[in-house]
């Protein structure tokens, strides 16, 4: 009986093996927070079917607590033994793959810790409870008033799931991308036929609205449309009654970064009918 467990395990890793080069680029994202801590995982499916999958639904929530429950890294994370199962997480994924029959990937996890204050969270399109397409996670540091904190890391983190700023201040912004910047700015200005001191005023423009475009201190608060982030973050301190400090925020965007490949029908069954 045992022997025959084993060959049908066996038969359902191998069948996952195959379905591992293709490309996972639906899912889920799985959220979850408690207190003064959170966390963001994004699981990776071959079609947007599978995240309306029970099975895949209840793994992705599971992990995503498991994760908040240890300080660990992803790859520490995949050799976590799963609740509730002889296996590793890793393991159950690969197990669901061949129950699923679809590539899945545990693509990236982010975590988000403070001493005193919140985490909030915040999740677009949710297809069910700490389970949706677009997740969000805020850090704020403060001793103040922790029901009008939250209020504020809820108002925020709906902020950055539609602005999609890239980095949290001016300073954070990397040399190679200002230099990228710059010179596509430069490029587009040598057009205008302007002197040099011209084109270095607008450039400086240019970076300015840059920045207000991927920095979150600098964006344009949704809520009102025309405060700075930075703005909001100070004056919310006298609401909170105490000082109010942004630490950081994550948000993850299913698929994000990830290529997808378009095969038109023809093709796809030409490729069948070489195999």
């Amino acid at each position: 009986m045992e022997e025959g467990i084993d060959w049908l395990r066996k038969k359902g890793l191998s069948a996952a093996a195959k379905k591992s080069g293709r490309v996972a680029s639906e899912g889920l994202i799985g959220i979850v927070t408690k207190g003064t801590a959170g966390v963001l995982l994004e699981v990776n499916a071959e079609t947007d079917f599978v995240a309306r999958n029970e099975q895949f639904q209840k793994f992705v929530k599971t992990v995503s607590h498991l994760a908040l429950e240890d300080d660990v890294d992803l790859d520490a994370l995949k050799k976590k033994p799963y609740p509730g199962a002889d296996r590793t997480v890793e393991e159950e994924l690969t197990q669901l793959i061949a129950t699923v029959g679809e590539n899945m990937t545990l693509r990236r996890l982010g975590k988000l810790k403070v001493q005193n204050g919140v985490v909030c969270s915040y999740i677009h399109t949710q297809v069910a409870p700490e389970l949706g397409r677009i997740g969000v996670l805020v850090a704020l540091e403060s001793t103040g008033n922790t029901e009008k904190l939250h209020e504020l890391g809820m108002s925020l983190a709906m902020h950055i799931a539609a602005a999609r700023p890239e980095v949290l201040k001016v300073a954070d912004v990397s040399k190679d991308s200002l230099d990228r910047e710059r010179r596509i700015f430069r490029e587009q200005s040598l057009a205008s036929g302007k002197s040099e001191d011209v084109i270095e005023k607008m450039i400086e423009g240019r970076i300015r609205k840059y920045h207000e475009e991927v920095v979150l201190w600098e964006q344009a608060y949704v809520i009102d449309g025309k405060s700075k982030i930075s703005k909001v973050i100070e004056e919310a301190g006298k609401e909170v009654g105490a000082p109010v400090e942004l630490l950081a925020f994550e948000r993850f965007e299913l698929g994000e970064g990830i290529e997808k490949k378009t095969t038109d029908f023809a093709s796809e069954v030409a490729e069948q009918l070489a195999k």
